[in-house]
């Protein structure tokens, strides 16, 4: 939902560094030391942060809305 504001947060022990989510929501995400970062902890909502999380082959990314629903990955 645009406007909305997001959490996310990724699993830095389960992570491949495999940078799918670098490459889909390149705003959101970043590679160090190959694993991926969020670029801040909160971020308005995207439809590209959702597919980033929907795209991790480890599901290593959780999506939160304001309330700490998971938005994505989906269960």
């Amino acid at each position: 939902m645009v406007g909305d504001d997001w959490r996310i947060s990724v699993d830095g022990g389960t992570c491949i560094g495999a940078g799918i989510c670098a490459g889909t929501a390149p705003t959101a995400f970043r590679l160090v030391n190959g694993v991926s970062t969020p670029t801040h902890d909160t971020v308005e909502a995207d439809d590209a942060i959702r597919a980033a999380a929907e795209s991790c082959p480890v599901e290593a990314i959780t999506v939160r809305d304001r309330e700490g629903t998971v938005i994505a990955p989906e269960p």
